[in-house]
């Protein structure tokens, strides 16, 4: 039952954080995940077969100690933006953003326990499972790699002549094809996998007062 939460969870929160670029978008001017249909909670239009269910359920099953997933990604137009170069990072950011924000909310939660007499320590435990996820999907997508949301961010913010350079990198990864792309991503994690897990944990008790 724990696990088909944690699926569950996990599922519904990559849903959220696609549907947030394509409202993104949608304020900035485009039309594209709406006129697509992507601009809804329904799961049915998000859901990514390896991406959402597969791998998720092979990284629990298997005791993997990471857990990561993600939903076909919502389609939007650069083109019809508002603000083009700055606008494609304010539709990459609002996904983890959102994340981060369904974190906060169910942390504050879990510090209101003890005023708040429908949470229980069972709610408590769950409330904390939402949290972690969030965390990790919002801190794994700002990773600066593509097709990752993080490396439209930075190659937005970063000046001119290491933009340059940056968007060279970013062609060279992306010419290797996605599972190329992830790869580069699990290689990223895993040389960074101290901070990573550090930088996470230290969010999570920011957030529940929790350890």
């Amino acid at each position: 039952m724990e696990i088909i939460f944690i699926v569950v969870v996990l599922v519904l929160s990559v849903i959220i954080h696609e549907v947030s670029h394509g409202y993104a978008a949608a304020l900035l001017g485009d039309p594209t995940a709406r006129l697509a249909g992507r601009l809804t909670l329904n799961p049915i239009p998000h859901i990514d077969l390896f991406g959402s269910i597969l791998l998720p359920a092979l990284l629990l099953f298997t005791n993997s100690g990471f857990l990561i997933g993600w939903a076909k990604p919502v389609p939007y137009n650069p083109h019809n933006l508002r603000w083009p170069h700055m606008g494609e990072a304010v539709v990459a950011a609002a996904g983890p953003l959102v994340n981060l924000a369904i974190a906060l909310i169910s942390g504050l939660l879990i510090r209101a326990s003890d005023s708040l007499a429908f949470i229980t320590p069972g709610t408590i435990e769950l409330l904390s499972t939402i949290v972690s996820i969030n965390i990790i999907l919002a801190l794994f997508n700002l990773v600066p790699i593509p097709p990752l949301d993080g490396s439209k961010v930075l190659a937005a913010i970063l000046p001119y002549s290491l933009a340059r350079v940056y968007n060279n990198f970013l062609r060279f990864v992306e010419g290797y094809g996605f599972f190329a792309a992830i790869a580069f991503v699990l290689l990223f994690l895993y040389l960074f996998s101290a901070p990573f897990t550090a930088l996470i944990r230290s969010i999570f008790t920011l957030f529940t007062g929790l350890p």
